[in-house]
């Protein structure tokens, strides 16, 4: 008989494993099998581990749990912890605009952490926790003042780790010796929705993480070891140099018909089984989300420990600023989530005689000149630091301390060649760590990530992704590392700002607004060739959008619209065409969305009616058509030599752009020509 449960506990598991079948068939949609297997494993989690405040869910030093597969499993723990989610709201599971979406989405339901689903996203969101923590305990932590000190769990199963992106956190994290992170695989005896995991994934997951230099403890008997189970996590907790991965065998669809197949994975269950699972488990066949109150008490209890232990927190806090006020004002400004005051100020500005330079440079100079403002700025580099110029000088990297090669406290990772985990891991760090982000990759395999940039617009996560080589600018490597195709695709995700900066004003600019955009990621196109500091551009300017760099006298025949390293083409052109008696403005437009916001009148005054508007650009000409009447770009994909040819080649040149407006004011000539910012909707 164990001495640590009792039959309150096997109840509260009952409860989770009925109220999974309730949710799912009341939806008639969504994976019962999942929330059912891994009840035990929860409950023992939540109520004898998990350090976490219901009534104030963003208590700083709290536990962090991420559902790595997403299913209601969460929102069950949630609304029995006594989080802002009523049992009517699990009634409302995946229906409309309710608090229990098809897969937990951050910053929508109270309690969650972070947007999970898309398999392997969670784990590397875990992952990337784990590291933020370690961080600011590093840099904030004193002797008798453990303020930073929380856990990391996971929650993920046989499809997570499928994922490539969960190989690439899981081997950073052992690099790391994350021994704050404790995932919990749990093997639903190799079941996925095609059937048996035997058709596709055989490989030993337990020696894959012994070799990323993980713990790997085992559990059998995931469907009833309580103990077990506890053990297994009260043993991982103790170990402090190493992540752990806790093997948990379990059955999925556990107390259901059709338990252990994959009919219980994706499908609800049958009415006349969801009555036998609730009879078995001594619960009336009849109710619906029937909730004992005994379990109720249980998850309580665990909820009033977590406000005990906020509250003593908070005392140890005050006690901190007593002792290290100037850290203390670091850390409460942080988890206020302003920003230093004057920070901006130290944003390089440049003049037109300034030394050209390329703008992954421009931003090397950036990042060097505001780090000592901003020390909540990390960094993150996949193999790639001494070509995207992502480190600013003076800092240290973030490593183990028993390495030689950094501290837990330094300020950039350097990330061997991931891929989809170069972007995951911040959007994680900046959702509840106080860190603003900078990570940083060639353009092109940004394409690998997209997945998870796309979670993390929609999660509203601020982080700065500086992906340099942004075009056939890049040259010699040639369409294989040209990436023609990828700012059409970031520019279309919503609430994601891609910025492509002309000139260094420009690029300070793209920080100065990323920086300040608390609940918008950013990408920051940039080149490997060398820009000239161009006259009438300003942060200022720049910070709105788009802005007209060169204005004409009297009406213009032609306006050309450009960003990056096309807008001195567009000035060579407009240059070569005044010296003929034809008058061309040029606009800059470094960030469509953010020009998208500003007011209509100004936006009119800049890409007007009355002339034709050309779209010039290295890329796909895709989205421009939103802001030019005509486009001029790359027709498919660029080509291997020295850039200056490359470009020659497509017809990026001053003197060809020149003959190309001359063809479009022709072809406008005689008509009334509206801008094609003017529409009806």
């Amino acid at each position: 008989m164990s001495q640590l449960f009792n039959s309150a506990d096997h109840t509260g598991i009952a409860t989770i494993r009925t109220l999974a079948a309730d949710v799912v068939g009341k939806a008639n949609s969504g994976h019962p099998g999942a929330p059912m297997g891994m009840a035990p494993v929860a409950h023992v989690l939540f109520t004898r581990f998990f350090n976490a405040n219901p009534s104030h869910s963003k208590w700083f030093n709290r536990d962090r749990f991420v559902l790595s597969n997403g299913c209601a499993l969460q929102y069950i723990l949630l609304h029995l912890l006594g989080y802002k989610l009523s049992l009517d709201d699990l009634k409302a599971f995946r229906q409309l605009d309710s608090l229990t979406p098809g897969h937990p989405e951050a910053h929508h339901t109270d309690g969650i952490e972070v947007t999970t689903g898309p398999l392997g996203q969670g784990f590397s969101n875990g992952v990337g926790f784990a590291i933020a923590q370690a961080h600011l305990g590093a840099v904030f932590n004193r002797e008798n003042f453990d303020l930073i000190n929380n856990y990391t769990y996971v929650f993920t199963g046989d499809g997570c780790l499928m994922e490539g992106v969960a190989s690439e956190a899981a081997s950073l994290a052992g690099h790391l010796q994350l021994g704050n992170l404790i995932v919990v695989r749990t093997s639903h005896v190799h079941i996925s929705i095609d059937g048996d995991t035997a058709v596709s994934f055989t490989e030993d997951v337990t020696q894959r993480f012994l070799a990323y230099g993980w713990q790997v403890i085992p559990v059998e008997d995931g469907d009833s070891d309580l103990d077990g189970i506890y053990n297994a996590i009260a043993t991982a907790r103790r170990e402090k140099s190493k992540p752990t991965l806790i093997r948990l065998r379990t059955t999925i669809g556990y107390g259901s018909k059709q338990q252990g197949t994959h009919g219980v994975h994706g499908s609800p269950l049958k009415a006349d089984d969801i009555q036998t699972l609730k009879a078995k488990f001594g619960f009336p066949p009849d109710q619906t989300f029937h909730v004992p109150v005994e379990t109720y008490a249980t998850y309580r209890a665990a909820a009033h420990r977590g406000a005990e232990l906020e509250a003593a927190w908070t005392t140890l806090l005050a006690k901190y600023g007593k002792a290290y006020p100037k850290e203390h004002a670091e850390l409460t400004r942080r988890i206020a989530g302003d920003l230093p005051d004057g920070w901006e100020k130290s944003l390089p500005v440049y003049k037109p005689g300034d030394a050209a330079q390329a703008s992954r440079k421009y931003s090397e100079i950036v990042l060097t000149a505001i780090t000592p403002k901003l020390p909540d700025l990390l960094g993150g580099s996949a193999d790639l630091t001494g070509s995207n110029l992502t480190k600013a000088k003076g800092t240290v990297d973030f490593q183990p301390p028993n390495t030689g090669l950094g501290s837990y406290s330094g300020h950039i990772s350097v990330m061997v060649c991931v891929s989809m985990v170069w972007v995951q891991l911040p959007t994680a760090w900046r959702r509840n760590w106080l860190a603003l982000l900078n990570l940083n990759r060639l353009q092109n395999f940004v394409s690998y990530a997209a997945g998870a940039v796309r979670l993390s617009a929609l999660s509203k996560h601020q982080v700065i992704w500086v992906a340099t080589h942004d075009s056939i600018g890049l040259g010699e490597d040639g369409p294989t590392h040209q990436p023609v195709e990828t700012a059409a695709h970031f520019r279309a995700i919503p609430n994601l700002d891609f910025w492509r900066p002309a000139d260094g004003n420009e690029t300070s600019a793209s920080y100065l607004v990323a920086i300040q955009s608390k609940e918008t990621p950013s990408i920051l196109s940039l080149s490997r060739q060398n820009l000239p500091n161009l006259e009438g551009s300003t942060i200022e300017r720049a910070a709105r959008g788009g802005y007209v760099l060169y204005e004409v006298e009297g009406k213009e025949d032609l306006t050309i619209v450009s960003s990056g390293s096309e807008v001195p083409i567009a000035l060579e052109a407009a240059s070569k065409l005044k010296s003929e008696g034809v008058k061309v403005r040029i606009v800059s437009l470094p960030c469509w969305s953010v020009f998208d916001k500003q007011d209509k009148e100004y936006r009119l005054n800049v890409l007007r009616s009355g002339a034709p508007i050309l779209s010039l650009e290295a890329l796909s000409t895709q989205g421009w058509q939103k802001y030019s009447h005509e486009q001029w770009g790359l027709p498919a994909w660029g080509s291997s030599g020295p850039y200056q040819k490359v470009y020659e080649k497509f017809g990026i040149t001053g003197t060809n752009i020149a003959a190309v407006a001359k063809k479009v004011i022709g072809f406008y000539q005689g008509k009334h020509v509206v801008s094609p910012l003017e529409k009806a909707l």
